[in-house]
């Protein structure tokens, strides 16, 4: 019943369907074989490309923001002082979820004759999971730090370089210092370990810890006064109005700068967003070799076809329709090799989470080593529109693909075609 329906109405689209069969045991054939997989696999590999480099950006993005913080302000230069009334004015804006005061200096752990210089962190436990995902990443431990017992949270590579646990004691000596009869003293606590976390990006596992913002006022001689104010936004596709709006209300106040995820990392994701460009234009020209293979499988199949075109012709089939059945022909092709492809590259995206795993284990490699890139796992995030925009691609190529071919079928005279037949 469709084989009727197609040659009564459509029959262009029957007669291509009849030249496109691949049990034609013939080099055409053959050639139409290697341009589907090609297609296929260019379409697959640009889709799961894409989906690993916006899995990248979104997971990196997620663990950045985990410890980082959507909005700072800060002061050029020196501690904010009277910022409970800076807080209290910036709390009622526009998309702003909450706000945790912070302070931030450079010192050294150290343990014996092990030392490393760290990033330490004074936070208010009570109010830094409103405006972090620290306490969602403790490995061991707890992340209740109490004040005056001066307590510490480390990450788990720190943790690791000295070989210590939960109850373990570790100094720290301030990069300040104490002024006596003999000279410059270091200002050096003893601190007790609470906790330790896991955020799986080396750049903090190694280099932050985390202690109560009392003790970090004590250690650092900062009195009541912070390093600046961390910012929650509901929606992050907002930053840069919000930062704006946020800067706007204290135009007049001395050195207040307002910084943002997307400035202080601006170099990292835009890098990101080339890298992905690159690799789309790299791998389409995988998808045009293919399509374009297409070229040389409808000239050859023009050649062979002379007789039946001539054929057609004189039975009353228009230059019109000698000229779809090579496009459709050709259309076919890049049909079947874009839906395998597309196919295979949701497939191959949607579990990338077992295969790679399954692949580093029968090899015993491991792609993405932590201490070299921020991340450790092969992400995957496969949006709809680049699907929709891959097949649309590989499509149009192969309509592209098809000109030449047609126009060159059109050509064929009925008479010459079969002077010799």
């Amino acid at each position: 019943m469709i084989t009727n329906f197609l040659k009564n109405n459509f029959y262009e689209f029957w007669i291509a369907l009849r030249y496109t069969r691949l049990k034609n045991r013939n080099f055409i054939s053959f050639i139409s074989l290697t341009s589907i997989i090609g297609i296929t696999l260019g379409v697959m590999a640009l889709i799961v490309v894409l989906s690993v480099m916006n899995g990248f950006k979104s997971e990196l993005q997620s663990k950045i923001l985990s410890v980082a913080s959507d909005i700072e302000v800060v002061k050029i230069g020196a501690n904010l002082k009277d910022w409970r009334q800076l807080k209290s004015n910036l709390t009622d804006l526009e998309n702003i979820s909450a706000i945790a005061p912070f302070t931030n200096n450079q010192a050294m752990l150290s343990l014996g004759k092990y030392n490393r210089g760290v990033i330490v962190r004074g936070i208010e436990p009570s109010v830094e999971p409103e405006v972090s995902d620290l306490n969602l990443k403790i490995k061991e431990g707890k992340f209740n730090l109490i004040p005056g017992k001066y307590e510490i949270l480390l990450g788990v590579d720190i943790a690791r370089y000295f070989g210590l646990s939960v109850g373990d004691k570790i100094s720290l000596i301030s990069s300040q210092a104490n002024y006596s009869p003999v000279g410059m003293l270091p200002r050096l606590k003893q601190f007790k370990i609470k906790g330790i976390f896991e955020v799986g990006m080396y750049e903090y596992d190694a280099g932050l810890v985390l202690i109560h913002l009392n003790d970090a006022q004590t250690l650092f001689q900062m009195d009541t006064n912070i390093s600046g104010l961390r910012v929650k936004l509901n929606d992050l596709n907002q930053t840069r109005k919000t930062a704006s709006l946020m800067t706007g209300t204290f135009k007049n106040s001395d050195n207040l700068v307002v910084t943002d995820w997307t400035r202080q990392h601006a170099n990292l994701f835009a890098a990101i967003q080339m890298e992905k460009k690159v690799m789309f234009i790299i791998l389409t020209l995988i998808v045009a070799v293919a399509a374009f293979n297409i070229v040389s499988t409808l000239v050859m199949g023009v050649t062979e076809k002379k007789s039946d075109i001539a054929i057609l012709r004189t039975l009353g089939a228009t230059k019109k329709s000698i000229l779809f059945v090579f496009m459709w022909q050709g259309v076919l092709i890049g049909i079947v090799g874009t839906f395998f492809g597309i196919l295979l590259g949701t497939t191959i995206s949607l579990n990338i989470d077992i295969i790679v795993p399954f692949i580093e284990g029968i090899f015993g490699i491991q792609f993405l080593s932590k201490d070299i890139y921020y991340i450790s796992v092969l992400p995957s995030k496969l949006l709809l529109n680049d699907v929709i925009f891959i097949g649309s691609m590989s499509l149009f190529l192969s309509i592209i693909a098809t000109i030449y071919p047609s126009i060159r079928a059109t050509r064929i005279e009925p008479a010459t075609a079969l002077k010799y037949e």
